[in-house]
């Protein structure tokens, strides 16, 4: 723990002592485990207007109007909306010349007699940084990992601070921000996969580089964030459905990238049923693939989501360093197939033994991991360059230890092929592509979809040169 920072108690105190704060507690589900602390601290008379839990699902409706999930973004919008009308209707004519109105919302499920899965829920903060000015609002979604009833509540009342503390004193710096949210509690115990911002004090702020400051800082594994931007749950996009999983560096995402989305997903629908849905496209960034050095270029990622987004496909931001990490989190969100797409050299890297020396069983034990439920890769073949050779599931090197093995996943239907693959993808690399559109030389934009060349011209992205 970082003693440089102020403790949950000096957090709670500094906004009690602020005469200019003052706002609404609205919390639901996990007990009135924030506001406590504001009551514990001593001075809430200033900071507190009215605090309220409505646990009964009747009573809940009541206020704040039917809902099918009670634990879910639209209720704490809900919430929040609610709330803070209520407290500009009664307070804003009285004390809104010198007032900075809040209200703090959440909806949290903690383990109970009757629940005995970690915890998990949304909690939100909708705030003025100037009297009379108009709100902005902060919100996140969080995971409980505590084995405990008692200990999740006390780590919600703990985010639930830092939450309030951030948005009050650190809205200039939402990095800093995000980085405090988990003062005093650490990963052991709270997980944040979502945050969003919104409203003038954020207007500058992108979420998806806040989604990747959650990854960066270690505050969760991976974060989500649909073609628009938004920062969604993946559970909200999965939810009852097939993913097809696509792992990469884009820069820029080529029409050999695209022609193997199409062909994995004609592949996914050959191995499955009849009138199945269409697989979820997911495409995932590591953060290992987004470092330049030791820090994460903003520009060159934005690059990458921007183009990505010009074609429709949500993206996952991980650290992840191997696929099996990445099942262990989508199964998570579903338990319906999983495919995986990826070329023959990222096949061959799977079947280094070297990579799994972390895990106790080795390569065994991470192959199944990988491949536990309904999980398969469709590999594409891949020319090496200034080669003849063409490397597919069929003719794939493997160490003479592991042939049985990959015989067996291939024999299964766990390692598919894809098949009848145009000549002129087996070797278009988005480095040479890079290297291309960086000198001028037009024929990088027949590498490429329109809509990508198109934002890489008018916005210069990866280095883009005219001449």
């Amino acid at each position: 723990m970082d003693n440089s920072r102020p403790t949950t108690h000096e957090k709670a105190f500094q906004v009690n002592v602020d005469s200019q704060k003052h706002g609404t507690f609205a919390e639901i589900g996990a007990g009135q485990e924030v506001v406590r602390w504001f009551f514990h601290v001593g001075g809430a008379a200033g900071t507190v207007a009215k605090t309220i839990s409505a646990y009964d699902m009747a009573v809940s409706n009541a206020i704040y109007g039917p809902t099918d999930r009670y634990v879910s973004r639209e209720r704490l919008v809900a919430m929040l909306d609610r709330e803070y009308g209520s407290l500009l209707e009664n307070l804003r004519e009285e004390r809104g010349d010198e007032t900075t109105f809040f209200v703090y919302a959440n909806s949290m499920a903690t383990r109970s007699y009757s629940r005995h899965q970690d915890g998990h829920g949304w909690m939100g903060i909708r705030f003025q940084h100037e009297p009379h000015g108009i709100p902005s609002q902060i919100l996140i979604h969080a995971r409980m990992m505590d084995l405990e009833n008692v200990r999740e509540q006390e780590a919600v009342g703990i985010l639930g601070v830092n939450l309030i503390h951030g948005a009050f004193y650190n809205h200039d710096e939402p990095a800093t921000l995000v980085k405090s949210l988990l003062d005093g509690l650490g990963r052991e115990r709270m997980e944040v996969d979502l945050i969003d911002f919104a409203g003038p004090c954020f207007t500058e702020v992108d979420n998806r580089l806040m989604s990747l400051e959650l990854v960066k800082n270690e505050l969760t594994d991976a974060a989500m964030f649909t073609a628009d931007g938004e920062a969604v749950l993946p559970s909200d996009v999965l939810y009852k459905k097939a993913a097809l999983v696509h792992r990469g560096t884009f820069r820029p995402i080529t029409n050999s990238t695209m022609d193997m989305l199409e062909r994995a997903r004609a592949t996914y629908h050959e191995a499955g049923e009849q009138g199945e849905d269409e697989p979820v496209v997911i495409l995932e960034m590591t953060l290992r693939n987004l470092l330049a050095g030791d820090e994460v270029d903003h520009a060159d990622f934005l690059a990458r989501a921007d183009t990505l987004g010009v074609l429709g496909h949500d993206v996952v931001i991980s650290n992840f360093g191997h696929y099996h990490y990445a099942v262990t989190y989508l199964r998570r969100h579903t338990s319906q197939r999983i495919m995986f797409v990826m070329g023959s050299p990222n096949l061959s890297d799977l079947f280094e033994e070297k990579y799994y020396s972390d895990l106790a069983g080795g390569i065994l034990e991470a192959m199944g991991r990988l491949f536990s439920g309904n999980v398969k890769l469709a590999v594409y073949p891949f020319q090496e360059p200034d080669s003849s050779r063409v490397t597919t599931v069929d003719n794939l090197e493997v160490p003479e230890s592991l042939h049985d093995l990959y015989r067996h996943l291939v024999m299964n239907g766990k390692i598919v092929g894809v098949r009848d693959v145009p000549e002129e993808s087996l070797h278009m690399f988005s480095g040479e592509i890079r290297d291309l559109l960086q000198k001028g030389d037009p024929r990088w934009e027949a590498m490429v979809p329109a809509p990508v060349v198109s934002i890489i011209k008018s916005r210069g992205l990866f280095g883009y040169s005219a001449r």
